[in-house]
C-alpha cells in the first residue's frame, strides 16, 4: 500500500471509531439514567476494573496494554462527565502527586477541587460538595499518613477504590545543575531522595516547602534554586527537569484511597480495610485477629495509631483479602467483633496493584 493508501485507511478507520464511541457512550447514558432513578452511584470501580482488565485481555497489539488503559480510561471519564456533573476533591495544590493519581483514576473529563487540608476533602465528601475524595494513605518508603487513618475515626465514609501510583520524583529548575544553590522540597520526597542528593547536590541549602508544587513554584523565580516535584509540576511552572527519577528507591510508590459514600460489590480480588481496638489486657490482640487465621483469610497490613480521646489505647487499622459480602470475611467480621470493643468497617474495594 501507498502512503496515500495508509492515509485513506486511517480516515475511514477513524470515521468508524468515532461513530463506535458514540454508540458505546449512548448505553453508557442509558446505564447512567437507570442507576440514578434507582438511587445508586454513577461510579462503579469494580465495572471500571472488569472493563479494563477484558480490553487488555483482548489486546493483541501493537498497541501497549498501558496504553489501552490510558486510552479508556478517557474514554471513561468523558461518558461519565456526560452522566452527571462530577467533582473529585483532593488533597494538595494543583499538580502534586495526589491530583496526578485522581487524573489517573478518573480521566481528565471531570472537574477536580483541592484541598488545603485531608480533613477537608473529607468533609467536601461528607457534606456532598464533591461525589469522591482522594487522599494519600501511604508510601512505600515513607510509611503511612497518620492523618488520613485518624480521619477515618468519626468518618462514616467507605473507601470504596484505591490508586497505586508508582512515584517518579524529578529535579525541577530553570538553571543548570551546576548553578544549584538553593533545594526547595516538601519533606517526604526529601526523604525518598537523601541518596541522590547527597552523590549530587551535598552542599545544596535545603528550604522545606508545604507541598510538591509549592516547591516548584518558588524555585521558578531563580536559576540558583531547583525543586523536587512531579513532571506535572514542572509543566506548569515551566520548568526544566534537571534529572529524572532522583528517588532512592526505585520500587517507591504511593497508595491512594478513594472516598465515597457506598462500598462497590464484590469483584474476583478485594481488599477490606477495618478499624478496631481492644481491651488493654494481655492476648487482646491475638484474640481479635485469630478469626483471620481460623477462616484461612490474608491480613496484608496492621497499623496502630493512638486513640485520642484515651490516653495509652489504641485504636488498629487492618487490611486483609476478601469483600465484606464474601461469607468468609463476613462470619470473621462476626468474631473478630465479639473480642473488640469498637470495630468499623471503612470499605471493601477493589484491588489495582
Amino acid at each position: 500500500m501507498s502512503l496515500l493508501d495508509h492515509r485513506k485507511a486511517i480516515d475511514a478507520l477513524d470515521q468508524k471509531i468515532v461513530s463506535l464511541l458514540n454508540e458505546r457512550t449512548e448505553h453508557v447514558l442509558e446505564i447512567g439514567a437507570i442507576k440514578l432513578k434507582a438511587g445508586e452511584e454513577i461510579y462503579a470501580p469494580h465495572r471500571e476494573l472488569s472493563v479494563l482488565r477484558r480490553i487488555c485481555k483482548q489486546n493483541k497489539g501493537p498497541i501497549t496494554d498501558d496504553s489501552l488503559r490510558a486510552i479508556y480510561r478517557e474514554i471513561m471519564s468523558s461518558a461519565l462527565s456526560l452522566e452527571k456533573t462530577m467533582t473529585i476533591a483532593y488533597f494538595g495544590p494543583e499538580a502534586t502527586f495526589t491530583h496526578q493519581a485522581a487524573i489517573q483514576k478518573f480521566g481528565s473529563s471531570l472537574q477536580y477541587s483541592a484541598h488545603n487540608t485531608i480533613a477537608d476533602v473529607f468533609r467536601e465528601v461528607a457534606q456532598g460538595s464533591a461525589d469522591y475524595g482522594v487522599v494519600p494513605v501511604e508510601n512505600s518508603t515513607e510509611g503511612v499518613v497518620t492523618h488520613t487513618l485518624d480521619m477515618f475515626v468519626d468518618s462514616d465514609l467507605k473507601i470504596v477504590a484505591q490508586i497505586v501510583l508508582p512515584i517518579q520524583q524529578c529535579l525541577v529548575g530553570k538553571g543548570e545543575l551546576n548553578q544549584i544553590r538553593k533545594l526547595y522540597s516538601h519533606p517526604q520526597p526529601l526523604g525518598q531522595c537523601r541518596g541522590w542528593l547527597s552523590a549530587h547536590l551535598p552542599d545544596v541549602e535545603i528550604i522545606e516547602a508545604s507541598s510538591t508544587t509549592r516547591a516548584a513554584e518558588q524555585a521558578s523565580g531563580t536559576t540558583q534554586a531547583a525543586a523536587i516535584a512531579s513532571s506535572l509540576a514542572a509543566e506548569r511552572y515551566q520548568l526544566k527537569i534537571l534529572a529524572h527519577d532522583i528517588q532512592d528507591n526505585s520500587n517507591n510508590a504511593t497508595r491512594f484511597l478513594v472516598l465515597g459514600r457506598q462500598c462497590p460489590p464484590p469483584t474476583p480480588m478485594d481488599r477490606t480495610s477495618l478499624m478496631l481496638s481492644i481491651n488493654h489486657e494481655v492476648g487482646a490482640l491475638h484474640r481479635a485477629l485469630a478469626p483471620f487465621r481460623r477462616h484461612r483469610l490474608n491480613m496484608t497490613k496492621i497499623e496502630s495509631r493512638p486513640n485520642k480521646r484515651k490516653a495509652w489505647e489504641y485504636f488498629f487499622f487492618v487490611d486483609c483479602d476478601g469483600h465484606m459480602q464474601g461469607k468468609k470475611l463476613a462470619k470473621a467480621v462476626e468474631e473478630i467483633t465479639k473480642e473488640c470493643n469498637f470495630l468499623k468497617v471503612l470499605g471493601s474495594y477493589p484491588i489495582t496493584e
